[in-house]
């Protein structure tokens, strides 16, 4: 098993160190058929979600390796690139190894509900799935003091079983903000509808005027996880809020071929060929 790990919030981060300590740990157990790198951005890229820039306007993008204490074995690079772009060289076998497996993480805060379209966590595992590599993203609830080894721990358990599942296989794991002794356990958790930003006010008045600033009031999936009261017992926020572990499983952008939709595009083909013959 050949593991990429990459994250959001740069190679320096608390959450990436912890996560390859683990790593290695568990690389040491079995080195003949376990490998593990870390190719990550050098600063912190939260929220860009699968983006790489403009790819077509780069000289080259600018690399340095590093040493993780605790995972020296691991090879580590820092690159001048986002999440979903560090995946990319890392799946087209820039580096030491073509890996069939990315693992991102550990996110400072959680990725639940409808914000995971917009988490660079989780846009490096998408982004991977292109590739039919099988990805993991790893996130810890918010807090004072960041349990990140509890979510460590949890994701090496799953790293196994994501071996034997088929190509492409995608999960979200997040981990509520505790010591590993007081975590109730791991359950299969739903995608809520808890949206990253509420509403936004300019403060300075009720209208909005030529310029000024928005000031945003943040969602129940904000890193700290707001409120959820209102989630089903099994949404992911709703199971961290209860003290459980949420894995949900995730699929990439694909094609919908619901064949529901056939009228719909059929119908827009024909209007679109019959103005086209209008026009032409």
């Amino acid at each position: 098993m050949k593991i990429l790990i990459t994250n959001d919030d740069g190679v320096k981060a608390p959450g990436i160190a912890t996560l390859a300590r683990h790593v290695a740990r568990w690389v040491s157990e079995d080195p003949d058929s376990r490998q593990a790198m870390i190719v990550a951005p050098d600063r912190n890229y939260s929220g860009f979600s699968a983006a790489v820039g403009d790819v077509f306007e780069m000289d080259g993008v600018k690399y340095e390796r590093f040493v993780i204490d605790g995972a020296e074995s691991l090879p580590t690079y820092g690159l001048d690139a986002a999440p979903a772009l560090c995946t990319i060289l890392g799946a087209v076998g820039t580096f030491d190894f073509v890996p069939d497996f990315v693992l991102s993480g550990i996110n400072a805060g959680a990725n639940v509900g409808r914000s995971i379209l917009h988490s660079g966590t989780v846009g490096a595992v998408f982004t991977g799935a292109q590739f039919g590599v099988s990805g993991l993203a790893v996130s810890v609830q918010w807090g004072d003091e960041v349990h990140y080894d509890t979510a460590g721990a949890v994701a090496v358990e799953v790293l196994q079983e994501l071996a034997n599942a088929p190509r492409g296989t995608l999960l979200n794991l997040n981990v509520p903000n505790l010591p590993g002794a007081e975590l109730k356990g791991v359950r299969r958790g739903r995608v809520s509808h808890a949206a990253l930003v509420h509403d936004a006010l300019d403060p300075a008045g009720d209208s909005l005027g030529a310029s000024g600033v928005l000031k945003l009031n943040l969602g129940a999936a904000s890193p700290s996880l707001g409120d959820t009261s209102d989630e089903a017992e099994d949404d992911d926020g709703a199971l961290i809020h209860a003290g459980y572990a949420a894995l949900t499983p995730l699929r990439g952008p694909r094609e919908d071929s619901d064949p529901g939709l056939d009228d719909t595009v059929e119908a827009a083909l024909n209007i679109i060929a019959k103005h086209l013959e209008e026009r032409y």
